[in-house]
């Protein structure tokens, strides 16, 4: 053996495959790093964003209907 290579495994191929095995390791890892939201944490986020979101939309259809009716009235 030349190098420590494996002829059926040349050593580009060994050094991809150490690479993916370690990359999926450390995902891995990360992933137990992770804390994910509580059922009551997502719907209190959910009402929120919900309530946030149709206060804006009801502002932004107001505010469209005064404008159409002031530049309806100018016209």
């Amino acid at each position: 053996m030349v190098g420590g290579s494996n002829p059926s495994c040349p050593a580009t191929v060994r050094l991809k495959m150490e690479k993916i095995i370690n990359y999926i390791k450390l995902s891995k890892l990360e992933i137990l790093k992770v804390i994910f939201p509580t059922k009551e944490q997502v719907r209190n986020a959910f009402i929120t964003v919900f309530i946030v979101v149709s206060v804006v939309s009801l502002f932004l259809a107001l505010v469209d209907a005064i404008m159409s009716f002031s530049l309806s009235k100018f016209i």
